[in-house]
């Protein structure tokens, strides 16, 4: 059977967004679905599948069917009795946001308890990509586990790409982090990596200088940086391409996430990085202009082709 699908590893969250009073517009998100969304808005007839561990609550059951709905599938992901999904609520000033998180039980932290599952949800993949935050609410031996399959499919033929997404509050420690997402790397044909996210992290000075230190570990490598250019690193040269200014943000949730899917696709579709880079501005602009993580697919394919 050809690789033709792409799968994205992590947790799908119970999304509090939109608070008028005391009510709130509950929906579906987080950082490695949120990338799906948009790569699967822009991969035309791919199979999308979402890879975590669900709940058997209705919640969870809104979830899996949410996704159905939208033509994202689970895979073989398990269905934990019991279990239920993460919450987080978002809440802006302005169009900047903070978020309140309820996860510490949730569900996907169970994403690699069945290595053979995690190994079918993987089979026959163009694309695997996962971040981390995947790494980060998993247990090291879970990481471990997870990181094995991900090499066995890389092996087996699928493009590997990571988001280190660096949240410090989910790590016990900066050193722990740091090993992980070396660990990472180590299994990714493209990182995406966020300047202050590494300036954080690793103590990076300036975007050249985590663009360099990724360029040796990575063989193509786009740094995000806000509104400022991203910078490509492939055959250890360095391209920057500026981003599309947006002069009345809405809201910036998951515009990064929108940015990696819609470069993934674009590569998928054969686009050079320069080229791959201007499309995942265009689908981050239009991203912030919307409210919440998702916007809708129409929205994203019009941004996408320009």
């Amino acid at each position: 059977m050809a690789a033709d699908g792409v799968a994205s590893i992590g947790e799908c969250m119970l999304e509090l967004s939109g608070q008028a009073g005391p009510n709130w517009r509950m929906g579906f998100a987080g950082d490695t679905f949120n990338t799906l969304w948009a790569l699967h808005a822009l991969s035309g007839e791919r199979p999308a599948t979402y890879v975590s561990a669900f709940g058997d609550d209705p919640f969870s059951q809104g979830q899996i069917s949410f996704f159905a709905e939208n033509g994202i599938g689970i895979g073989a992901s398990p269905v934990i009795p019991g279990a239920r999904p993460g919450l987080y609520a978002i809440t802006l000033t302005g169009a900047e946001r903070a978020f309140i998180y309820w996860r510490s039980d949730a569900a996907a932290r169970r994403l690699a308890s069945d290595p053979a599952a995690l190994a079918k949800s993987l089979e026959n993949q163009a694309l695997v990509y996962f971040s981390g935050i995947t790494l980060a609410i998993l247990d090291a031996a879970a990481r471990k586990t997870l990181l094995a399959e991900v090499a066995k499919a890389r092996a087996a033929g699928s493009l590997v790409a990571f988001d280190p997404n660096y949240r410090p509050r989910l790590w016990q420690s900066r050193e722990e982090a740091q090993a992980a997402i070396l660990d990472a790397l180590a299994v990714a044909d493209i990182a995406l990596p966020t300047f202050p996210d590494e300036q954080m992290l690793f103590g990076d000075s300036a975007p050249q200088a985590t663009a360099e230190r990724f360029g040796k570990l990575v063989g193509e490598v786009v740094v995000k940086n806000g509104e400022e250019p991203a910078l490509i690193a492939t055959g250890g040269a360095l391209q920057p391409v500026p981003a599309q200014h947006v002069a009345t943000p809405v809201d910036t949730t998951g515009a990064g996430d929108s940015f990696n899917g819609g470069y993934l696709a674009a590569r998928l579709a054969g686009h050079a990085p320069a080229d791959a880079v201007q499309r995942a501005h265009r689908v981050a602009a239009a991203v912030v202009q919307v409210r919440g993580a998702l916007a809708p697919f129409e929205v994203l394919r019009t941004a996408f082709e320009g």
